[in-house]
């Protein structure tokens, strides 16, 4: 057998550099509390293989978007990183204003005003075991990386989504953005083989849960904005933010009521409109669900207005943008 070679000190750089990969050109800085500061070469954005978040989940994350040199939403995100934290029991020792200046400052040293941002923190490196006694203090590891358009930018036709398999998360775990995502990711790998945008998860009593890492509404043929209620589905910042923009929409008629409710699989395929909301696709309409057309077939009127709406929102509203360029 032909023996493993031994890596040390002076020969880990060469190691790292036959390691590259084209798609590390998409990661552009990486703040770590391992590490005390901040590298841009992807080479050098590693974690300790016994941080506890690494070999047993144990950690919680937020993605926040940097969009023309702002970071949109930021404080939302924080807040609900806190409130996973606190579910977990596992402590945070920076304050709000460090994280979200540990924030700018590695976007700021990715140099690229477009982009999307992990915050992880950790329990911590310090064993093998599953105490999280083991580990002497928490981590934090940030990291700005390439953000793609948003999903009706690069698809104007509209998206495709099925109903999933996976059942929803019950509480706690469903008002928790722990990284362990091994449920989210299985969503995502029936959506690759039924070759559709996204999945849908559905509760025992049939009721609209949420997708693989996305909040997800319907509008009704009364052109009520429904969303599923919070018990089983982690709370969106950008759902939360949607609602927030949809209410004016009802003294134009574009909408008759803005509500959180039950939503029956079958109300799903009646519906006129079914829109996704998240992060990274902004709110998304989908046009075929379960093989069949949603209203016309066609991205509505109430899921169009309300991108247009979000979008201008994170261009534009200063009180939720924190500048970085």
């Amino acid at each position: 057998m032909q023996p493993l070679p031994l890596i040390g000190a002076a020969e880990l750089p060469a190691c790292l550099d036959r390691r590259r990969r084209p798609h590390q050109q998409h990661y552009f800085a990486m703040y770590s509390s391992h590490l005390g500061g901040l590298v841009t070469d992807p080479a050098l954005m590693l974690l300790p293989a016994d941080d506890h978040m690494v070999h047993r989940g144990d950690g919680i994350f937020e993605t926040v978007k940097c969009v023309g040199g702002g970071l949109y939403n930021l404080e939302a995100h924080l807040t609900r990183l806190r409130l996973s934290a606190g579910r977990i029991r596992l402590p945070v020792p920076w304050t709000s204003a460090d994280l979200a200046d540990i924030v700018v400052q590695t976007v700021h040293a990715g140099g690229r005003p477009e982009a999307l941002v992990r915050i992880l923190v950790s329990r911590g490196p310090g064993g093998f075991g599953i105490s999280p006694a083991e580990c002497p203090e928490p981590a934090l590891y940030v990291v700005a990386y390439a953000l793609p358009g948003s999903f009706m930018t690069l698809h104007p036709g509209g998206a495709r989504a099925a109903r999933s398999s996976i059942p929803p998360r019950a509480p706690p775990f469903s008002h928790l953005k722990s990284v362990n995502y091994l449920p989210n990711v299985l969503m995502k790998m029936e959506a690759l083989d039924a070759r559709v945008d996204f999945t849908l998860s559905f509760d025992e009593k049939n009721n609209l849960a949420e997708g693989a890492t996305e909040n997800a509404g319907i509008v009704t043929r009364g052109r009520r904005l429904q969303v599923p209620k919070p018990d089983r589905i982690l709370p969106g910042t950008t759902a939360r933010r949607v609602l927030e923009l949809a209410r004016p929409l009802i003294a134009g008629g574009l909408l008759s009521a803005v509500e959180e409710t039950d939503i029956p699989y079958a109300a799903v395929r009646e519906a006129t409109e079914l829109l996704i909301f998240g992060t990274t696709p902004d709110v998304t309409s989908v046009i075929e669900f379960d093989g069949r057309p949603v209203g016309d077939g066609k991205p509505g009127a109430a899921g169009l207005a309300l991108n247009a709406r979000l979008a201008d929102d994170i261009l534009h509203n200063a009180a939720l943008r924190t500048p970085v360029f």
